[in-house]
């Protein structure tokens, strides 16, 4: 596809229907409504209308659940999308074609479209693995044709979520990022606050692979983005919280990214500000190195930092997997607390679901199984020979589930996925689209061709 072709689009997207999900094993993530055994969920028009046992609903579609656990949809609350495509080309640990140096090199060479195939691309893993609600953290919004197309994929693909606006791989670290087009973002509402809304991603001012950003940069930015009213996130490395705090950048619109290297007093100026952070624990095992430390979940988590959950990059993890996301998380904290300080299951649900929303600041439409919520919903098939037999459904979720097990998901009410399969896009012609972007952006980096922000 020539670089400024307009990229084709998946399908048509199924409509709100009315269903009721039958006779499924319940883990509603309401803490008033707790599990059931044998339940069922009501929905119309996108909207869960009731969740018990043999609910009447004349008229509704019934989808079959038995011998499934039906739940709310994971949240994803960190994932650089447009580099989804550029699994084929990172080498993990190698130091010319590891995570940092492919996407420093081939960013600058992204074009609208490849942006577009490659977010298409890791909505579509991603939607596989029971991820309906995703902040897609993107790091190489070169051009305002960048920002729509990302945007643009992530309206096709039918997911919910948030669009943090953030620089081109190839931004000096001197300039400020393009708030005058983050302005137009939310200006012309392409981010409509409904399935899709709108926030900021900014550089770090700590030393890191992508260079150090001048703090009185990191300052305009973010005031920028606050006049505007809108969410900020960040990567974190050891020691920026002190100056973010020395700044007066921390509050509640902050997230920032890998609880690792936080000293005793910036949790407590992280609690005191409620700044939250988001843990992608596959990257962060990969990466425990002295420079970010270990993952520090629990120390966070005891100190009454909020948290969430996220794949980071399916580039540099190899997968967007958010059940290994779990167990990653799972198996750190036993490696180093062990038994005496416990992770359950049920806590790790949590935190892939309610609390990703609340992160995201959209805890009262989706997260968990409530009336009045909209309909984001997964099925996972628990009699499958790795599943199965299920007596603990949680458990069974956190410790034996994998994408493959996903069977249904629901996002907003449309049914996106099916029998494991995606409804309104095929995975073939998604991976071929992105083959041949990742074959045109290696043509351009041999050639030594220059694309230019549109």
């Amino acid at each position: 596809m020539p670089v400024g072709e307009a990229p084709s689009h998946p399908s048509e997207l199924p409509g709100r229907d009315e269903f009721v999900i039958r006779g499924g094993t319940v883990i509603s993530g309401d803490p008033a409504l707790g599990e059931m055994s044998v339940a069922d969920v009501h929905v119309r028009d996108g909207e869960i209308l009731a969740v018990g046992p043999s609910l009447h609903c004349p008229g509704a579609e019934p989808i079959d659940a038995r011998d499934m656990i039906v739940m709310p949809g994971f949240v994803d609350t960190h994932w650089h999308l447009w580099n989804s495509s550029l699994r084929a080309l990172v080498r993990a640990d190698d130091a010319q074609e590891g995570y940092f140096p492919v996407t420093l090199k081939l960013g600058p060479l992204f074009s609208p479209a490849d942006s577009y195939h490659s977010v298409c691309l890791g909505l579509a893993e991603g939607l596989l693995s029971g991820i309906t609600t995703v902040q897609n953290w993107s790091h190489n919004t070169r051009s305002p044709a960048h920002a729509d197309a990302e945007i643009q994929a992530m309206r096709d693909m039918g997911v919910r979520g948030r669009f943090a606006y953030g620089w081109g791989q190839e931004l000096p670290l001197g300039e400020r990022m393009n708030l005058q087009d983050l302005a137009r973002v939310h200006r012309d509402a392409l981010c409509d606050g409904q399935l899709l809304h709108l926030g900021a991603a900014v550089r770090t001012p700590i030393s890191n692979p992508r260079g150090t950003v001048p703090i009185e940069v990191v300052t305009a930015e973010c005031e920028g983005i606050r006049a505007l009213g809108l969410p900020i996130t960040m990567h974190a490395r050891p020691g920026v919280v002190s100056v973010l705090h020395q700044h007066g950048l921390l509050g509640p619109d902050l997230q920032l990214v890998h609880p690792q290297g936080v000293s005793v007093e910036e949790r407590k100026l992280l609690a005191e500000h409620g700044t939250t952070f988001t843990c992608s624990p596959v990257i962060e095992m990969h990466y425990a190195q002295a420079a970010r430390g270990e993952i520090q979940f629990h120390e966070l988590e005891v100190a009454g930092v909020h948290q969430s959950l996220s794949v980071d990059s399916s580039a540099a993890s190899a997968n967007a997997d958010f059940f290994s996301c779990m167990r990653a998380l799972l198996w750190s904290h036993k490696q180093r607390f062990g038994a005496g300080t416990p992770m359950t299951p049920r806590r790790l649900l949590e935190l892939a679901t309610i609390d990703g929303a609340r992160d995201l600041g959209i805890d009262g439409i989706t997260g968990s199984l409530k009336p009045g919520k909209r309909a984001d919903i997964i099925l996972v098939r628990a009699n499958d020979a790795n599943t199965g037999p299920m007596i603990d459904p949680a458990f069974a979720l956190v410790y034996s589930a994998q994408p493959g097990n996903v069977d249904t998901v629901m996002v907003d009410g449309r049914v996106l996925v099916r029998r494991g399969r995606l409804v309104a896009a095929q995975v073939a012609d998604l991976v071929a689209a992105a083959r041949t972007s990742i074959a045109q952006i290696s043509a351009r980096a041999a050639s030594g061709m220059r694309v230019l922000p549109c």
